[in-house]
């Protein structure tokens, strides 16, 4: 009888090339696309984004002013329980090392007064850039260091065609509250979405064509030929 402890075989949902399928983004230039995207090889340049924003980014001063111009906590801003670095992670927590006197993961990058572990998400943090129109190359390599398209590319991507997907869905306003976090981290001010190429609408046009399918139920068999829709994702009613 095997040990419960050893591994089996990955689901075949879990597989790299099924999770494209889920439209999973692939890191690159906006809206450029390629035909694979190894979620376990970009777990690892994640978690050495991860290491670089706790340990070396919310540090330095640069980091500190754009935090304050946007008004977003950093980690070791964070009272009463300030996150100063991924090196109090729980080591019941962290990964396998993945180098010399490395350590990982640190998602869970801080311990309150019960020695509990606390998250940190970079998530905020490039929401954030993003709705400000600071998510630019030079700005991203500083929160996130030199290989931040390998390890957070594929969130950015993300977040900027829900920034497109929020302001088509409702008002500025209702899109700024949406971009609020606590009443002390509210969003300063918005701005249009930089640096946008045309590869990068089509794809967003072809996303939002999908999610008007499926308001009207329309998927599996009753799935539309998305790539037949016009620009902008509109379609007459079915009757």
């Amino acid at each position: 009888m095997a040990s419960s402890s050893q591994a089996g075989p990955l689901p075949q949902e879990l597989q790299p090339s099924s999770l494209l399928h889920y439209g999973w983004p692939t890191t690159g230039e906006h809206g450029v696309t390629t035909p694979e995207f190894d979620i376990f090889n970009w777990y690892s340049h994640f978690q050495s984004c991860h290491r670089y924003f706790l340990d070396v980014a919310q540090h330095t001063h640069q980091v500190q002013a754009l935090a304050a111009f946007i008004n977003i906590q950093l980690p070791y801003q964070k009272h009463p329980f300030p996150i100063t670095s991924s090196a109090t992670a729980s080591p019941h927590l962290s990964g396998p090392e993945t180098g010399r006197h490395q350590r990982q993961p640190h998602h869970f990058s801080g311990s309150d007064s019960a020695g509990h572990p606390q998250a940190v998400s970079l998530v905020p943090y490039i929401r954030r850039l993003v709705a400000t129109g600071h998510d630019l190359p030079r700005v991203l390599c500083g929160y996130f260091g030199d290989n931040w398209r390998e390890g957070i590319g594929a969130l950015h991507e993300i977040e900027r065609q829900n920034y497109l997907f929020a302001a088509k869905s409702t008002s500025w306003m209702k899109v700024k509250q949406a971009y609020d976090m606590s009443p002390q981290e509210m969003v300063p001010f918005l701005k249009p979405l930089g640096n946008v190429t045309e590869k990068e609408i089509q794809g967003a046009e072809a996303a939002w064509s999908e999610w008007l399918a499926m308001q009207d139920w329309m998927l599996g068999p009753r799935a539309p030929d998305i790539m037949n829709l016009p620009p902008g994702g509109k379609r007459e009613s079915q009757g």
